[in-house]
C-alpha cells in the first residue's frame, strides 16, 4: 500500500463520512486523523504520554455517538491589492496552502458534555440546562492565550434582541488571554443579529489552524470563515460563500475591532485553487477567478515582523484615505456649484481655480462630488484637478471643524491627533490602476518583458506603502534582497528568475510577496534569501507556496463516529 493510501485509511478509520469529500486535501486528512485521536486522550488505559490542556479540553468536548461538522477555510496571500480594498479597489488574492478546520457539534442542553467549572456555573444559577458555547483552539501556547472559552449562549441576548455588537467588543475586550474567542463566537452573534438566528441547543467548537498569526496572510479571516461555515452547516443554513464573507467582515470590524477591508474573508470564503480571485471592493463583486499562468509562480516571504490590521497605524492610514475621499468630494461640488451658477474666476474663492471648471464636465463633476470610492478616481483625474486640494496631513480637530466626518463607520477620528492625508489618499487611487495594469498582463505573451513589468508594479505598490508609513524594516530588507538577486543574475548572464515583490496585507510587517519564474532556479533562490535573511536578522522566515480551495469550494464535511457491534463508539 503506498502511503498516501495508507495516510486516507489511517485518518477515516473510526469515521463515517455522511457528507462532503476531501478534495485530496492532506491537511484535511491529518486534521480528522487528529479529531479520532481526541477520544483516547481521556481514555483511562491509553499509553501514558504528557497531554497539554488543550488536548485534554477538546477530548471533553464532543459527544462521539453524535454528528460532527467540519469546514476548512484558507488564509491568503495578497499579490495586488492590499489596503486598497477598503477604498474600491480591484484586489488580485490567492488563497494559500495553508488553512483552518473547524469542527461544530450542536447538542440538546440535556445532553452536551461540560467542563466543570460550567456545570458549577449554571448550578449556581439554579434554572437547570442551558444552551452553552465550549470552544477549544489549538495552539494557544504559541500565542499568549487560554485555549478554551465559555458561556451561556443566552448570554449573547439582551432582552428578547442579541447584545449590540458595541457591547459585544466589550465583552471580548475583557480578558487579553480571551480576547480570540470573538474571532469565533462573534460569528454566533452576527448570525444572530444579520440573519435572525436563534440558537436554542448548545454548540461545541473545535478550532485548528495551521495558517500563523501575524505573518499578514489573514490568519483570523480564515478562522472566521471556517468557523461560520461549519456552524452554517450544523443548523441547516444555505449562506452563498459572498455573504458569508460579508457577515465576517462584520465579525472582524465590530466584534473584533479591526478595521479591515473584505479581501481577506472574500478569499478564503470564495477563492480557487491555483487561481487569483479578482474582486473589485465595491463592497465584494467577484469579477473572476484569474488562473496563474503555468511560468508564473507565487511565494510569500515571513519577515518575522508581527502584523495587525488593529494597530494604529493601519487605522490612521484608513483615517486618511477616508478624509482625503471627503475633501475630494467636498472639492468637487464646490466646483460644480460654481459651473452651474456661471460664476466667473475673480468671483473665485482661493480654493477654486475657474479653469479647472471650465474644463471638466457636469457629469463627471456630480460623480465625483457624490464619489462612493476613491477607486472610482481615475489617476489623471486625481492628478488635474484634485492632488493639489489635498492637505500632507491635518489634525483631526481641523478635519471635523471643516467637513464634520469622514464617513466610515468602522474607524473614529481623535481630535488631538494629525493624520497623514495625501499619500494615503493617492496610494489607493494608483493601486487600483496598478493592479488593473497587473490582471491585464497575465494574460500577455510569456516573455520576459511580461515578467519585469508584472515586477515593476510590484515594487510600485511596495515603496508606495512605505509613503504611507505601512512599511517596516523587515519587509524592506525582503524586498532588497530580492532586487539584489534580480539584479545579480541580469549583469551576470542576462537572464534572472525573480522579477519583484511587495509588502502584503495591512502593511507594517508580516509577508512579502515575490513573483517569478516557475522554475527550479527560482526555487533556489528563494531558499537563498531565506537564508541571507536569517544571516542578517537572526529570524528564519517562513516560505508560503502552494494554493488550496476556498471554504465555499471545499463544501464541509459531516461524519459520525463508526460503532462497533456492541454498540460502543470504534477506538
Amino acid at each position: 500500500m503506498n502511503g498516501k493510501a495508507s495516510l486516507v485509511e489511517s485518518c477515516f478509520e473510526g469515521f463515517e463520512i455522511l457528507h462532503g469529500e476531501l478534495h485530496d486535501l492532506p491537511d484535511t486528512m491529518a486534521f480528522l486523523r487528529s479529531l479520532s485521536a481526541l477520544d483516547s486522550v481521556a481514555e483511562p488505559r491509553s499509553p501514558e504520554k504528557r497531554q497539554i490542556r488543550e488536548r485534554v479540553a477538546a477530548a471533553a468536548l464532543f459527544d462521539w455517538e453524535e454528528e460532527i461538522y467540519v469546514a476548512r477555510a484558507p488564509g491568503r496571500l495578497d499579490v495586488m491589492g492590499g489596503i486598497a480594498d477598503y477604498s474600491g479597489s480591484l484586489v488580485l488574492q490567492m488563497p494559500i496552502r495553508e488553512a483552518c478546520h473547524v469542527a461544530v457539534q450542536k447538542n440538546h442542553p440535556n445532553k452536551q458534555k461540560l467542563w466543570k467549572h460550567a456545570q458549577a456555573r449554571q448550578r449556581a444559577k439554579g434554572q437547570g440546562p442551558i444552551p452553552v458555547l465550549q470552544i477549544v483552539s489549538f495552539g494557544s501556547e504559541l500565542s499568549n492565550r487560554a485555549p478554551t472559552f465559555d458561556m451561556d449562549l443566552p448570554d449573547l441576548m439582551d432582552g428578547d434582541q442579541p447584545m449590540s455588537y458595541e457591547n459585544a467588543y466589550k465583552y471580548f475586550a475583557q480578558d487579553p488571554c480571551q480576547k480570540w474567542a470573538a474571532y469565533v463566537a462573534g460569528t454566533i452573534l452576527v448570525l444572530m443579529s444579520e440573519l435572525g438566528v436563534r440558537f436554542t441547543e448548545s454548540i461545541s467548537i473545535l478550532v485548528s489552524s495551521a495558517v500563523p498569526e501575524g505573518k499578514g496572510v489573514s490568519s483570523s479571516a480564515s478562522v472566521e470563515v471556517a468557523t461560520m461555515s461549519a456552524i452554517a452547516a450544523a443548523h441547516g443554513l444555505n449562506i452563498h460563500p459572498r455573504d458569508l464573507a460579508l457577515l465576517c467582515q462584520k465579525v472582524e470590524n465590530h466584534i473584533v475591532g479591526a478595521p479591515c477591508g473584505v479581501m481577506d474573508q472574500m478569499t478564503s470564503a470564495c477563492g480557487e485553487a491555483n487561481k487569483l480571485l479578482a474582486m473589485v471592493c465595491q463592497p465584494a463583486e467577484v469579477k473572476e477567478l484569474v488562473t496563474i499562468p503555468t511560468h508564473i509562480r507565487f511565494w510569500g516571504l515571513d519577515s518575522g515582523i508581527r502584523h495587525s490590521v488593529g494597530g494604529t497605524d493601519y487605522g490612521s492610514v484608513r483615517i486618511g484615505a477616508f478624509m482625503g475621499r471627503k475633501i475630494i468630494k467636498s472639492a468637487a461640488d464646490a466646483l460644480l456649484s460654481h459651473s452651474l451658477a456661471g460664476i466667473n474666476s475673480s468671483q473665485q474663492s482661493d480654493e477654486i481655480n475657474s479653469d479647472e471648471f471650465e474644463e471638466h464636465g457636469i457629469d463627471l463633476l456630480k460623480k465625483e462630488a457624490s464619489l462612493g470610492y476613491l477607486c472610482n478616481l481615475s489617476t489623471h483625474r486625481y492628478e488635474a484637478v484634485y492632488a493639489k486640494k489635498i492637505p500632507q496631513d491635518i489634525t483631526g480637530q481641523s478635519f471635523l471643524k471643516t467637513y464634520t466626518g469622514h464617513d466610515d463607520k468602522v474607524t473614529v477620528i481623535v481630535p488631538t491627533r494629525t493624520y497623514a492625508v495625501k499619500a494615503p489618499t493617492k496610494h489607493p487611487i494608483y493601486e487600483n490602476f496598478r493592479v488593473e495594469a497587473f490582471k491585464a498582463l497575465l494574460t500577455a505573451a510569456t516573455t520576459d518583458e511580461q515578467l519585469s513589468a508584472l515586477g515593476e508594479l510590484m515594487y510600485q505598490c511596495h515603496y508606495s506603502y512605505s509613503d504611507c508609513g505601512l512599511g517596516s524594516n523587515g519587509t524592506d530588507r525582503l524586498v532588497k534582497l530580492v532586487q539584489e538577486v534580480q539584479h545579480r543574475k541580469t549583469s551576470h548572464d542576462g537572464s534572472t528568475s525573480l522579477f519583484g515583490a511587495k509588502i502584503t496585507g495591512g502593511g507594517s510587517g508580516g509577508s512579502v510577496c515575490v513573483v517569478g519564474r516557475n522554475c527550479i532556479r527560482s526555487n533556489e533562490e528563494i531558499l537563498e534569501i531565506q537564508q541571507k535573511y536569517k544571516g542578517a536578522t537572526g529570524y528564519l522566515p517562513i516560505i508560503f507556496e502552494g494554493s488550496s480551495p476556498g471554504a465555499g469550494k471545499f463544501g464541509y464535511l459531516k461524519i459520525r463516529r463508526l460503532t462497533r457491534s456492541d454498540g460502543n463508539a470504534k477506538k
